[in-house]
């Protein structure tokens, strides 16, 4: 998959820009605040229907504007194209637009435009709160797998309600006791399927994880581990023991849970273990091994989607070789040569072979009248 063409109306600092990448490795450079991060950010939207450095879609309006409008124009390995729009008016819900068709919910495009993201601001993932690594491997396998996203939105939604009834039990309301009993069978299925899935998941991507780290760092051993709230999950344990197991845990835990009115086993209490040498790195690694081990998550990443979709995903890498040696980026180059599509920003021109430059003044002076 690659980005052929994107379109910028009113979205953050760009009043009207036109940007067209190469197929392989592109960089744009230019000073701190001149809207790099941006141009990735509204490629991001187009993919995955959301920006990854703004939560708030109001936040990306241009200064004084009313709406925003992307308009990107992908092409895959077979040479099909798919145009997608996201227009976003003040205080009104954004509008995507697939191939002139509108869509509903935004979580049936997700998987249609592969894309693979690192921004600085994600070494939350590896020194951060668990929750920041179970949204990085959800984002990963929603990608990947559409009944891991049902699932994953089915699980949000049904603990929203059982945590709302254990409350109520709590505070000894007019609630019918068999309802619990429904719920937490509908939990225990639906929790059983998430933890199968990342597990399954992890299984495979430690595959890719470790030759990529070899490539860049071969002075440690890494590994990664799935922290369950279940005792001894294995690799091959099936999906229907799962199921059992949760299902006994929650009778266990039930008169607990009904006290804190909370839900405390499931895949929403899971975390990812990143070990070096078998030390946890958020713990013991330096910073250039924690930037190191996130930049190896991303590449790691996009092997495996090249493997599940049969074709490269979209690479968007805002600042990566920021705080790198000559040597680590020279590496990183080697293997994002082989990666398809990646835009790259940086403050500073670099100069590599076989990579396409833009600076952000040529951009912004080729704009579209």
């Amino acid at each position: 998959m690659r980005l052929k063409r994107i379109t910028y109306e009113n979205f953050r600092n760009h009043r009207l820009l036109s940007f067209e990448p190469s197929e392989g490795v592109n960089l744009i450079y230019g000073p701190n605040g001149s809207g790099k991060t941006s141009i990735l950010e509204g490629i991001h939207y187009c993919a995955l229907t959301k920006g990854f450095v703004s939560a708030k879609d109001g936040e990306c309006l241009l200064f004084g504007s009313d709406y925003f409008l992307l308009h990107g124009v992908f092409i895959d390995c077979s040479e099909n194209q798919t145009t997608v729009k996201v227009t976003c008016q003040r205080e009104k819900e954004k509008q995507i637009i697939v191939n002139n068709s509108e869509i509903k919910p935004f979580s049936s495009h997700i998987g249609n435009i592969p894309c693979i993201t690192f921004s600085p601001s994600e070494i939350v993932i590896v020194n951060g709160a668990p929750a920041e690594r179970r949204r990085f491997i959800d984002n990963a396998i929603s990608q990947t797998d559409r009944r891991y996203l049902d699932d994953l939105l089915s699980y949000r939604r049904v603990l929203h309600q059982r945590n709302a009834l254990l409350s109520q039990l709590y505070e000894r309301k007019n609630v019918h006791g068999d309802m619990l009993a429904i719920w937490t069978e509908n939990i225990s299925k639906l929790a059983a399927s998430i933890v199968h899935a990342r597990i399954k998941f992890l299984a495979v991507f430690f595959q890719y994880f470790c030759e990529i780290y070899g490539k860049l760092s071969s002075k440690d051993q890494p590994s990664i581990n799935y922290g369950c709230s279940l005792e001894k999950i294995r690799e091959d344990t099936p999906v229907e023991l799962l199921y059992s197991r949760f299902l006994s845990r929650y009778k266990e835990t039930e008169k607990q849970e009904i006290q804190r009115a909370q839900t405390m086993t499931g895949p929403h209490r899971d975390d990812l273990f990143f070990l070096l040498d078998g030390k946890e790195i958020k713990k013991y690694a330096s910073q250039g091994q924690l930037r190191t081990f996130l930049i190896c998550l991303k590449l790691s990443q996009q092997r495996l989607f090249n493997a599940a979709f049969g074709e490269n995903p979209v690479c968007l890498f805002d600042d990566i070789f920021s705080e790198l040696d000559a040597s680590r980026r020279a590496d990183i180059f080697g293997i994002l040569e082989t990666c398809g599509q990646t835009i790259i920003t940086s403050a500073e021109r670099r100069e590599q072979r076989n990579v396409h430059v833009f600076s952000m003044e040529s951009l912004k002076k080729n704009r579209e009248p």
